[in-house]
């Protein structure tokens, strides 16, 4: 997402804005709606009973979470500012993106160092198997969801097609 916005900056060639949008829909679709609440009600939760130690990491967690869905409302803002005001705005989009995507690695970073290893060390199979049961029982957050009238599996075609893999060109045909 970053690149696409830096490329979109620099003056190149980048896909219609819509993969862009795409990009932030799953965010919100899957991780906003589905990975963080699971996170909290369960991981976390799980966590929680087996030790103290972890509270305060946690607490600020379940915060970041929060906070996540306000960074990608106000990233959904400034690409709908973009797409009516065009390039006049893109400074602030491109600040936006650079903020959001330093904010979701440190979070990730913190939960693979910390959270996941404490969880492979505290959690006896008994909770694994919960935690497992807990995902089963939820139904799959794309299951009959749809973008713009397209599935998720032809979104995801979009996508991959439109953005290349960094360094590369994408060459039209």
């Amino acid at each position: 997402m970053l690149g696409f916005v830096q490329t979109l900056c620099d003056g190149g060639p980048v896909p219609d804005p819509i993969v862009l949008r795409a990009m932030l829909y799953y965010i919100r679709e899957y991780p906003e709606q589905f990975h963080h609440p699971f996170e909290d009600r369960y991981l976390f939760a799980a966590l929680r009973h087996r030790t103290d130690n972890l509270d305060d990491v946690l607490d600020e967690l379940q915060c970041e979470h929060i906070e996540g869905d306000v960074r990608l409302r106000n990233l959904e803002h400034a690409l709908t500012r973009f797409e009516l005001k065009g390039e006049a705005v893109l400074p602030g989009l491109r600040t936006l993106m650079e903020q959001y995507v330093a904010f979701c690695a440190n979070h990730r970073r913190v939960e693979e160092t910390l959270i996941l290893p404490a969880a492979g060390r505290l959690l006896p199979e008994r909770d694994w198997a919960q935690l497992d049961a807990a995902l089963e029982n939820r139904s799959d957050p794309f299951g009959e969801a749809t973008f713009e009238g397209e599935s998720l599996e032809s979104l995801y075609r979009l996508v991959a097609h439109a953005v290349p893999a960094l360094g590369e060109t994408r060459q039209d045909t």
